[in-house]
């Protein structure tokens, strides 16, 4: 691999190599490489782009990486990728999209991600978004992700916008059935104009099902961000949405979470907070010698982990 796709690879799903075990590299909308394994299949669709991933029940330990690539200036890539995972399995699932656009058009890539997870089942899913590139063109990702939790399933979902996006727009929605369990977690940074939307659905439909969103954001220069988050409590069931922003110089964060109780044992709580960098942090971090920007990087960069 080139240098440079090895560097977008690492960022966004951790490959220095190609990997062991179950993976699909896609680059400028080709495979670049694939391999399934005993346990973990995965085919390519035949009506549209995308693949199909297979997980067999019970199979324990294994991990999938499946990230995307865009080099090419002027590209738009969509894809749809559908995750398959047996009764009582538990596997990572990494995957994320870098693009390097040193053009003037556009480079735009969506990803429509649905995930159909079997009783018992547990997924652990990272999913990092990266941008960079000496070109006037934009950087677009807008992911969709659906997650069908089966009877007693579990998904923890991390998503994370690194740096160099210029606009994203990511739409999510769960469906929760008894005993299933949910966490998902957004990290999110943007700054100059850049534009970032958060759209999340849960609906838990099951009864002891359990939700938990976590969203934690920076916003600098004149950047917007806006976060919606929704939970439907339709079952006995229980839920905590928390969002946490910094806001910094002229930028713009709205965030809106959401909660429908529809059953008169649901508990669901949300909570939001905006504000700026605490000075008393800022001025104890200068103290030990920091300058106040430097000083401004390592606040973020604690609160972002």
């Amino acid at each position: 691999m080139l240098k440079l796709d090895s560097d977008i690879l690492n960022t966004i799903a951790g490959i220095k190599d190609i990997p062991i075990g179950a993976y699909n590299i896609r680059k400028n909308g080709a495979a670049m490489g694939r391999h399934s394994t005993e346990n973990i299949e995965i085919i390519p669709k035949q009506d549209k782009p995308g693949i199909d991933i297979i997980v067999k029940p019970f199979t324990k330990g294994e991990d999938v990486h499946i990230p995307v690539i865009l080099t090419e200036t002027g590209l738009d890539d969509l894809v749809y990728n559908d995750f398959y995972i047996g009764e009582g399995a538990d596997v990572k699932i990494v995957a994320g999209c870098g693009i390097h656009n040193c053009g003037s058009e556009k480079s735009q890539h969506d990803g429509i991600h649905s995930f159909h997870i079997g009783k018992n089942a547990r997924v652990k899913y990272i999913e990092k978004h990266y941008g960079e590139g000496t070109g006037t063109g934009e950087r677009i990702l807008n992911p969709t992700t659906v997650v069908n939790l089966g009877e007693g399933a579990s998904a923890e979902m991390e998503m994370v916008q690194i740096k160099g996006v210029d606009s994203t727009k990511r739409d999510t929605e769960a469906n929760l059935e008894k005993g299933s369990k949910l966490l998902i977690t957004e990290r999110l940074m943007t700054h100059g104009e850049q534009y970032a939307e958060s759209n999340v659905t849960v609906n838990m439909n099951g009864e002891n099902s359990s939700c938990r969103i976590i969203s934690r954001s920076v916003g600098k220069g004149t950047s917007v961000q806006r976060f919606h988050p929704i939970v439907k409590g339709n079952a006995p069931c229980r839920a905590h949405v928390q969002c946490d922003s910094i806001i910094m110089n002229d930028a713009k964060i709205a965030s809106i979470p959401e909660i429908d109780a529809n059953d008169g044992d649901a508990q669901l709580i949300h909570e939001a907070a905006i504000g700026k960098i605490n000075s008393d942090q800022l001025l104890k971090l200068m103290t030990f010698g920091l300058d106040e920007e430097k000083a401004e990087e390592v606040i973020v960069e604690g609160f972002l982990k």
